[in-house]
């Protein structure tokens, strides 16, 4: 038999020889492999190098393979793998054009046939169908033959039912198809076949889009004769077909309602109804009277959509009255509906969709058209797009001027009417907004909206277009017109309605952020160049070189010149009218002297004049003092200068002038106004005046930041702050009225709670007072006796007016606690914005001046204010300050390039401040905080050393040894000393605030302090306390041999005696006699030996004649008083070592278990594993006691322990699963009712229905696997 199945096989392989070939060939096999895989990039480079492969080799029997391979992968079961196989069969027909589309169509229809494929395998051949036709579609022969197109077609039409596997899939290719299908095949082919399709278009939404689709590319064809024959209307749009329209497009509204995005048939729809100008019927009937009418949801959000992609589309005279319409009214509401954050919002959307338009769009009356209607689409007299609306940056020059134009003209003139207002359900119920509080909401968005057009950079702008708005927003923030006057266009048009005092806040405020805007806009050319500048850019300049505030002041001096036309709104008095003067002349003279060469210094103070000039419209009184001794310091500054230049060099030495001092005083009052441009102008002004800074100067400005200091001189500041932040939270409150009323009433609540957390503190102070007015009227006594009739109706009223007056002072005492405690903590934030602030002039003054000697004086200040918030400051201002200052401090102060190096008059007094740097550095309980004092001491070394003269380089050059040497005023031994007895007290103490890496950095900058303190270090390895310690100080000497310049300057030598007494150390470490095993003991012999490996690598390098057999005889018997099981690094470690003497890591034999399959192991040798999934022993519930059966009942149920004892010797899990199914699928116990018998029969029969069902399921070949 066996013979005869030989022979079979031979005769099988003669007629599939090639098929062998193929699958010993596993490149070309690869490929198909390839092309499943879900990466899409390794599935492009499959399809090209197939082809590849098939065009080199030219073997008919690899390409009948292959097609084959492909139409099979066209039903693959992987979503990523149909498109792969479909793509390469298009490039496969494309290439080799001996491959007919009409062979390769009847196999697809053949392979992947639907209506002759099972319910299981549907599916799969609905797919292999259509990507078989895009494959023919892919391949750019199918219209050179049209009865290929046709089958296409006739199998797309077919696939179209089968809806719930392929969506619309077939609906859209063969779309697509329709789209590149020549016109005179269409006529002659296609035409009959989608006749039915044609006819049928009113509904479904991919019907309907064929045919629009048809009408587009073949109007020739499909005239009104032939529309009228197969929809009995020469027309799509009209008013017979606008209800089946309408219904088409909620449909396809439901459709794409996961896919956010506009159906096609609708965009279709709105051309055609361009083209047959009828969309004045189609938009008001099928949108707002059909799609609006239906709930939100859907509809509505395709119909936004609709009008954002109508936008490019629309006339002039469409887009004004699409933008006036009710579609607009109902996005509106949206908008202010989906404000919450959870719901879906359409905005981002339709900010695309107008950016998008404005980009595209030429036409500047279509542009401005489209920014009216939208701006004019308020709620509750708010505009309901955002003030900062960035597609404003694609505006046309001219549709922006007009734009602009619009916006003053309806600040001055307010028509709440003309707009598209609308209300929500609850204002309109509660009517609580009259016509001042539209138009003050109205206003205050116009004036952002001017403001963030100025601050935008990517808007096209002139700077006399920047000026415009300036002066407008100015003029009405500080001034009123009293009559009209032609050289000054702000008062050619009045306000209809006078400004309150809200709106006039708004716009002040909205001045000064303006001010800001203009100091940070780039130059002309910058701006045209778009790229980054590579020059820095000088701040608040304009083309010519002036100042954009000083053009600003030079219009408000004008304005105060015109008191015939012109009315302050706070005239000044004649004290603040010759402050402004005054500040004009002093400008003047600014500008003189900046043409003469000082520029830098003189621009800041202008900018600073400038800014204080500006400041006397807002707040006179305050600014009034400031001003004088500004310009006072400005005369003083400018007088001692003039002395400088006659006296020459002797003057140079003498001390700075005062006005410094001043000056500085007057940028710390400055800083505590809570304005960004004053902040960046104090920083200019300080940058400009930091060479002139003092000693005195600095101090004050340390004294801010002092934390000992707080509350001394800050009551003004904090006074003035307050004020200024609540006019700054006023006008925000009308924004948004639905969101404020929620948050107003979880405000009233929490104060509530608050309250009557309050009112339960009862102190013994009110306790005592309620004991006295109740004895005072003798009730108490009264109660006690329980008559409650003996009180007269007078004495109960006088009594009641006692305990409401008590009570009343009690309430107004717990209020006035909780406001010291608010006032105390808004206090406090406060003070720590005001010196995140003064910490921008010190950074200033580090950058500037680091080469300064007052630079010195800045350490130990700043090391104690760093000390004090990081033992104190637990907020998030102090962490913000902490980290301000620790940056300043350890980046830009110590870590320098540049540092002072003229130190030879102040040697002493920096050797006294480096130890006292040192001393209280150890101290401290926290190496935190130690770092900061460390770094401190390391930048005080290096100030001390400075930089090798021109003569110390020209001997250095000669030999590298004495270049390193060079320690300039350093006393070494001194400063050893106190790195020496710090490194002691390291190794010493148990909590140490010093680390390794502190020492190490000092070896690494230092390498002659290192070789100071090499000798201590060695030693500490042995005397060391701790195990910890003494691996650390193998860690420092480690580090230090592997620094070359330490190994440079203890060269010949000192560094054989060095290294003698290293092997000697580590000689004796590692002797381990009377030692038990420990976690800090392997740490320390851990690092021993990392360090034990790199000296003796080093020594066998340099062959240094050391004694090395200590180390050996030490290292020898380690093993057998430590296990080398938890740690592998020591083991490693200690084999590398032992490597170098020549002994050798011994191998380990692996024990292979026992394989004999019929003894298992004994249970003693195999630890219990605990069951996962199972109950412990105490949860499981106890067996009842059975019954004693008869001799036949007991042979029938010791059946299934002998099955049990079965499945115990061989068989798995899932056999053990069947049988407690057999199990319950048995009869069920006696003692059960018959009802239950009738129930557990039923559910057994249930079980096994699911269970043949499963195994149909699976097919044959996996059920016998299962």
């Amino acid at each position: 038999m066996s013979v005869n199945m030989v022979e079979l096989h031979v005769k099988a392989d003669e007629p599939f020889r090639t098929a062998g070939a193929l699958q010993q060939n596993r490149v070309f096999l690869d490929f198909f492999w390839d092309l499943a895989k879900p990466d899409q990039e390794i599935r492009l480079s499959a399809v090209e190098n197939l082809l590849k492969y098939l065009k080199d080799n030219n073997k008919e029997d690899e390409l009948e393979y292959t097609v084959k391979r492909l139409l099979d992968g066209l039903a693959h079961t992987r979503e990523a793998a149909r498109p792969g196989f479909s793509l390469a069969l298009g490039q496969l027909l494309s290439a080799f054009e001996e491959l007919t589309l009409q062979d390769i169509l009847d196999r697809i229809r053949e392979k992947h046939n639907v209506q002759k494929a099972t319910k299981k395998f549907v599916r799969n051949a609905a797919f292999g169908s259509l990507f078989g036709v895009l494959a023919l579609h892919q391949s750019g022969r199918l219209f050179s033959e049209p009865p290929v197109v046709l089958g296409c077609v006739q199998i797309l039409q077919r696939l179209t039912q089968e809806r719930q596997h392929l969506k619309d899939l077939p609906s859209k290719t063969l779309t697509d198809i329709l789209t590149e299908v020549p016109e005179q095949v269409f006529e002659e082919v296609l035409l009959s076949a989608l006749q039915s399709d044609l006819a049928l278009a009113f509904q479904t939404p991919e019907q309907l889009q064929l045919l629009l689709v048809a009408l587009e590319r073949f109007p020739q064809i499909l005239q009104p004769k032939k529309l009228k024959k197969l929809l009995g209307s020469s027309n799509i749009i009209n008013s017979d077909n606008i209800e089946k329209l309408t219904h088409v497009l909620k449909m396809a509204a439901r459709s794409e309602k996961k896919d956010c995005a506009l159906p096609a048939v609708a965009l279709d729809l709105l051309k055609l109804s361009l083209r047959e100008d009828s969309f004045q019927l189609f938009w008001n009937k099928a949108i707002v009277e059909g799609m609006l009418k239906e709930h939100w949801g859907p509809t509505h959000f395709l119909s936004f959509r609709m009008l954002g992609s109508a936008l490019p589309l629309l006339s002039l005279s469409q887009l004004k009255e699409v933008l006036s319409g009710e579609v607009m009214i109902h996005y509106g509401e949206h908008v202010v509906s989906a404000q919450k954050q959870e719901r879906f919002k359409l905005a981002p959307e339709m900010e695309a969709s107008v950016s998008k338009f404005l980009e595209g769009c030429q036409d500047a009356e279509k542009q401005l058209a489209v920014m009216v209607g939208f701006s004019s689409l308020v709620h509750q007299g708010y505009p309901v797009v955002p003030s900062v609306w960035r597609v404003v940056q694609h505006l046309q020059p001219t549709a922006l001027h007009n734009y602009v134009a619009w916006l003053k003209t309806t600040f001055l003139t307010p028509r709440i009417g003309q707009l598209l207002n609308f209300t929500s359900r609850r204002q309109k119920e509660r009517q609580d907004h009259l016509e001042e509080d539209l138009i003050f909401r109205l206003r205050k968005w116009i004036v952002d909206r001017l403001a963030s057009i100025v601050d935008n950079h990517q808007v096209k702008k002139d700077e006399e277009f920047i000026m415009e708005i300036a002066r407008f927003i100015f003029f009405h923030s500080f001034f009123n017109t009293k009559k009209a006057c032609i050289d000054i266009p702000e008062t050619q048009d009045k306000l209809d309605v006078p400004l309150d005092p809200k709106t006039r806040a708004v716009l002040v405020n909205s001045c000064f952020g303006l001010l800001l805007s203009m100091h940070n806009l780039p130059l002309a050319d910058d701006a045209s160049k778009g790229g980054a500048v590579t020059h820095r850019r000088t701040l608040g300049v304009t083309s010519d070189g002036s100042l954009w505030i000083y053009r600003l002041v030079q219009y408000a001096q004008e304005l105060l010149h015109q008191p015939t036309f012109v009315r302050a709104v706070c005239p000044f008095s004649e004290e603040q009218k010759q402050a402004w003067d005054s500040m004009l002349e002093s400008v003047a003279s600014l500008k003189k002297k900046t043409k003469k060469g000082h520029s830098v210094e003189s621009r800041a103070f202008q900018q600073l004049f400038l800014l204080l000039g500006m400041h006397l419209f807002k707040a006179p009184d305050e600014l009034l003092d400031v001003m004088k001794d500004l310009q006072s310091c400005v005369e003083a500054c400018q007088e001692k200068k003039a002395k400088k230049r006659k006296k020459g060099s002797k003057t140079q030495e003498a001390a700075e002038p005062e006005w410094v001092e001043v000056l500085v005083d007057i940028l710390l009052s400055l800083l505590s106004q809570p304005s960004r441009h004053i902040r960046q102008v104090c920083k200019t002004v300080f940058a400009s005046i930091s060479p002139h800074v003092n000693a005195a100067a600095l101090t004050s400005i340390l004294d801010v930041l002092d934390p000992d200091k707080d509350g001394e001189d800050d009551g003004p500041v904090l006074v003035m702050d307050d004020a200024e932040k609540a006019k700054q939270k006023k006008p925000k409150r009308d924004e948004d009225v639905e969101m404020e009323d929620e948050s107003d009433e979880s405000c009233t609540d929490s104060e509530e709670g608050e309250n009557e957390e309050a009112v339960e503190e009862v102190d013994q102070s009110f306790r005592v007072e309620l004991m006295k007015v109740l004895q005072h009227k003798n009730t108490l006594d009264k109660d006690q006796e329980g008559s409650d009739d003996d009180l007269s109706d007078d004495a109960m009223m006088e009594l009641d007016k006692s305990l409401s007056t008590l009570f009343s002072e009690q309430k107004k005492k717990n209020q006035a606690k909780k406001d010291a405690k608010v006032k105390i903590r808004k206090e406090k934030t406060l003070v720590c914005d005001f010196k995140i602030k003064v910490l921008d002039l010190v950074e200033v003054f580090v950058a500037r001046q680091a080469d300064s000697p007052l630079v010195l004086d800045l350490l130990e200040p700043l090391l104690y204010i760093i000390e004090r918030v990081m033992n104190s400051g637990k907020e998030q201002q102090d962490q913000e300050f902490l980290l301000r200052a620790a940056d300043i401090f350890k980046n830009q102060l110590c870590r320098a390039k540049v540092y002072c190096k003229t130190t030879e008059d102040r040697q002493e007094e920096l050797h006294n401040l480096l130890s006292n740097l040192m001393a209280k550095m150890q101290k401290l309980s926290e190496s935190s905080v130690g770092l900061y004092y460390f770094s401190a001491a390391l930048y005080v070394v290096k100030v001390l050393r400075g930089a090798p003269t021109a003569e110390n380089k020209e001997e250095g050059a000669s030999g590298t040894a004495a270049e390193l040497r060079f320690m300039g005023n350093v006393d070494v031994e001194r400063v050893s000393g106190l790195f020496r007895e710090a490194l002691h007290s390291f190794m010493s103490r148990r909590k140490s605030p010093l680390t390794t890496q502190m020492f190490t950095d000092l070896f690494n900058r230092f390498p002659v302090l290192c070789v100071h303190l090499l000798d201590a270090t060695v030693q500490h390895i042995t005397s060391s306390v701790r195990d910890h310690q003494k691996g650390q100080a193998c860690v420092l000497v480690l580090r230090a041999m592997q620094n070359r310049e330490v190994q440079q300057l203890m060269s010949g030598a000192p560094w054989l005696e060095f290294c003698t007494k290293v092997a000697a150390q580590l000689a004796a470490t590692f002797k381990l006699e009377g030692q038990t095993d420990s976690k800090a003991l392997r740490e320390r012999l851990l690092k021993a030996l990392e360090l034990c490996r790199f000296f003796l690598k080093h020594i066998h390098h340099q062959k240094l004649p050391v004694d090395q057999e200590a180390i050996k005889d030490a290292l020898q018997p380690m093993t057998e008083v430590l296990a080398f099981k938890k740690s592998g690094t020591l083991e490693d470690n200690y084999w590398s070592v032992m490597k170098v003497f020549g002994v050798m890591r011994p191998k380990t034999e692996k024990i292979k278990p026992n394989k004999d399959a019929g003894q298992p192991l004994p249970t003693q040798q195999q630890p219990a594993k605990k069951q996962k999934g199972f109950l412990p022993e105490s949860k499981k519930r106890k067996k009842r006691p059975q019954p004693v059966l008869e001799p036949a009942a007991a042979a029938a149920n010791s059946a299934p322990t002998a099955d049990k004892a079965g499945v115990e010797k061989g068989q798995g899990k899932k056999n053990n699963k069947k049988k407690t199914k057999r199990a319950a699928d048995g009869a069920p116990p006696s003692h059960a009712s018959p009802a239950k018998k009738k129930k557990m029969q039923d559910d057994s029969k249930l079980v096994k229905k699911k269970k043949n069902r499963k195994k149909k399921d699976r097919g044959p070949l996996q059920s016998q696997t299962l």
